[in-house]
């Protein structure tokens, strides 16, 4: 290993608490790479892919809040492909985390509702809600929609695997519930005044949805860890 990569390794390992490895190289890195996986080795298959797919969400949120400073900021925005790259692993990450989440199971005989429900109620919504929005409001159907139902049926759906899989009371498991609903309803607030706010207000309105959805899947990982 090179000198500089060896600097790297020790730096790293410092910064969380390794200071008295006398002999810093990739076999210490492996050592507390699986040190950190042991901590999560108790739960079961289906807990683990929802926990990772938050922390990916969380990532992507990070990245397109990223774009979003950059090119819709009021003074001297960055667009193209200066900023625009930046989406990509939002995309990315994105994709992975909902495949996880949406793929992962619990007790079928133990839910909270029937996941087909979640899937056929959300389309319901979406489509009530694009009828509400476009032809009552005139509100231009955008992408931001799709994603603010979409975001809230994964919810029900990781919510109602952890309770079916026993992390979750059924009290806990309807106050989240409520709670990922006021979220959604205030996201899609932003979405309805984005076009009549000035460039400023705008600014702070697009990124909300993205911190509203960051912060509750910190929080969700956080409730059951």
């Amino acid at each position: 290993m090179s000198n500089k990569m060896q600097e790297v390794f020790k730096y790293s390992l410092s910064a969380f608490g390794y200071n008295n490895h006398k002999k810093t190289d990739q076999k210490s890195v492996i050592l507390y790479m699986k040190e950190g996986i042991i901590m999560f080795s108790h739960f079961d298959a289906s807990t683990k892919q929802i926990l990772i797919g938050n922390i990916l969400l969380i990532v992507c949120c990070i990245f397109y809040i990223a774009w979003w400073l950059l090119a819709f900021r009021p003074n001297n925005p960055i667009k193209g492909t200066k900023s625009g790259w930046l989406l990509l692993p939002a995309f990315m990450f994105g994709i992975i985390s909902v495949v996880m989440i949406a793929s992962s199971s619990g007790d079928n005989n133990h839910l909270l509702v029937p996941n087909n429900s979640i899937l056929i109620g959300s389309i319901i919504i979406y489509v009530a809600l694009v009828a509400f929005t476009n032809r009552l409001l005139n509100r231009q159907v955008t992408t931001e929609l799709l994603l603010i139902v979409g975001w809230l049926a994964l919810m029900f759906k990781e919510i109602n695997v952890l309770y079916s899989l026993n992390h979750y009371s059924l009290i806990v498991a309807i106050i989240l519930l409520i709670v990922c609903v006021i979220m959604a309803m205030i996201s899609l607030i932003c979405y309805m005044m984005y076009y009549d706010l000035d460039v400023y207000k705008g600014y702070i309105d697009g990124m909300i949805p993205l911190v509203i959805v960051a912060i509750m899947m910190i929080v969700i990982d956080l409730s059951f860890i």
